[in-house]
């Protein structure tokens, strides 16, 4: 079996337990059905893409981009566990390289969006099911949205690894961080109604971008605006990632 093969079969095995299964469902069932419907006579309909869309099925199609960064978190929790328990040097000890280990996480993570954005495309179908246009775009669009934004928020996570050594540290900043991007986005609430400097923190978000691309891909708002997102979010997530390479490279048993 190819060395990357084997991290990724032992990062799956370590990672997807029921647990997480269940967690990466029940944590958006709350919203969608509960919160969802909840302040919906708050909001009577949410403007995207030349359309009115009821609050229900805005928020389940944010979920789908938030569930992917919420999954990525998983990247970081490895790295920092292979160091804290002594794994990584037992990995690159034995037929590994830094390289493959690298490769294997984003592998990882990258599987792991796809299996959560499939996860809250079925429960919320029923939510949004009556404002789907779907096309043949659409699929590839949803691929992309949690291609790439797995590995923007998984290489996130693992330069936060990288750089924190206490357990408290870690998940206070890893936390802190992922919520801002959670409520500092439009998962939630579109922008354009946030007040000034809010909107402008927004669109500095890159799981904005990451929720606008999924619910055009949904909803067939297929514009130049889109294609101006994409790019953004590739950047984004290039930069991190060779961020997050480099500092794995160098990175001390």
């Amino acid at each position: 079996m190819h060395p990357i093969i084997r991290l990724v079969n032992r990062n799956l095995t370590i990672s997807l337990n029921p647990g997480f299964l269940i967690w990466q469902v029940i944590f958006p069932l709350i919203y969608i059905f509960v919160a969802g419907f909840a302040y919906a006579p708050l909001i009577s309909a949410v403007p995207f893409g030349g359309r009115d869309l009821d609050y229900p099925a805005f928020l389940a199609s944010g979920m789908i981009g938030f569930n992917i960064m919420n999954s990525t978190l998983i990247s970081g929790i490895i790295i920092w566990n292979d160091r804290k328990h002594g794994m990584f040097e037992q990995i690159m000890s034995g037929p590994f390289t830094r390289g493959q280990y690298i490769i294997s996480n984003i592998c990882t993570i990258g599987i792991i969006g796809l299996v959560s954005a499939s996860l809250i495309v079925v429960v919320g179908y029923p939510v949004f099911f009556e404002s789907v246009e779907f096309s043949f775009l659409t699929l590839p669009i949803i691929v992309f949205g949690a291609i790439t934004g797995s590995v923007l928020f998984g290489s996130l996570a693992s330069i936060i690894s990288t750089r924190i050594r206490s357990s408290e540290g870690f998940n206070v900043i890893i936390n802190t961080v992922f919520l801002f991007f959670a409520f500092v986005s439009t998962a939630f609430y579109p922008a354009d109604s946030a007040p000034e400097p809010l909107r402008t923190a927004f669109y500095l978000n890159p799981l904005t971008y990451l929720v606008d691309i999924i619910r055009a891909g949904i909803f067939g708002s297929i514009t130049e605006s889109l294609i101006l997102e994409m790019m953004v979010l590739v950047t984004i997530a290039s930069v991190l990632f060779v961020v997050a390479s480099r500092l794995l490279t160098r990175l001390n048993f």
